[in-house]
């Protein structure tokens, strides 16, 4: 596991977390779930990674595989915040860095200056 952190941000895959590590900064706890979360699975999460008393960002894909997980995760982890990539790009790791920095930091995450330009 990662260094603990307070705040955890949800993808799909390790591409997505790759490309939000190099726009990010600051320490985030970021968690892959490759696909969808049958109960077991999301247990283990909710458990390992105390998500519910976690600053907790849901950060998928804008593709259906993707609104399907971004809805079962509304439902169980309402207190958390969801970011979105526009529909134009789809996917998380093929939204431009710039573009990236900007939705992150609208909630409240420190990234790398050079993706804001």
């Amino acid at each position: 596991m990662e260094h603990e952190t307070n705040k955890v941000i949800i993808v799909e895959g390790l591409t997505d977390k790759r490309e939000i590590k190099k726009v990010l900064t600051e320490d985030a706890t970021i968690v892959c779930t490759n696909g969808t979360l049958g109960v077991e699975r999301f247990d283990d999460l909710l458990e390992t990674y105390d998500l519910d008393n976690k600053d907790v960002f849901i950060l998928v894909d804008e593709d259906p595989p993707g609104i399907k997980l971004r809805r079962q995760l509304r439902r169980e982890l309402p207190h958390a915040e969801h970011i979105y990539v526009s529909s134009e790009y789809r996917e998380v790791a093929t939204t431009p860095g710039h573009i990236l920095a900007t939705a992150l930091v609208s909630k409240g995450f420190a990234v790398n200056p050079i993706f804001l330009v």
